[in-house]
């Protein structure tokens, strides 16, 4: 982890993008890019992929984009990786962001199944920061 004792290890997780062409965009990251599948779930325009990017950050890639343009684009938030989403999101509310997503347990895919803790805020400047920890054996 890294040694951002403010939020509890700290670096950069993962960016999540809104593919319009899931297919197509996991291809051109893993084959045009040597992007590696981590982690895939969901069926459908519910489909997400965890591709790492050669250093264990993250692009995200979730299906179901539809072309038109988003407020928040097509990048629509970035992670942080803690070891305390609990205590990340005091210190972002502290300091003036809203939760939009309360900490929360989840599991990722199947491929193995991987336990992690995550919740989301929005920045000051409305962007979405999501703060993820690893929970399980099996670390993303």
């Amino acid at each position: 982890m890294g040694t951002n004792n403010k939020i509890g290890g700290g670096g950069f997780h993962h960016v999540a993008l809104r593919a319009t062409d899931f297919e197509a965009t996991v291809k051109f990251y893993t084959e045009g890019l040597g992007f590696e599948l981590r982690q895939a779930w969901g069926e459908g325009d519910k489909r997400i992929v965890l591709l790492d990017t050669g250093d264990g950050n993250y692009l995200e890639v979730f299906a179901g984009g539809s072309g038109e343009p988003k407020p928040e684009g097509y990048y629509f938030h970035v992670a942080f990786r803690t070891d305390n989403v609990d205590a990340a999101v005091e210190a972002a509310v502290a300091a003036g962001a809203v939760v939009t997503v309360a900490p929360k347990d989840a599991v990722l895919g199947n491929t193995p199944p991987t336990p992690v803790r995550i919740a989301f805020v929005q920045g000051l400047s409305g962007e979405i920061i999501e703060f993820f920890q690893s929970t399980g054996e099996h670390q993303l």
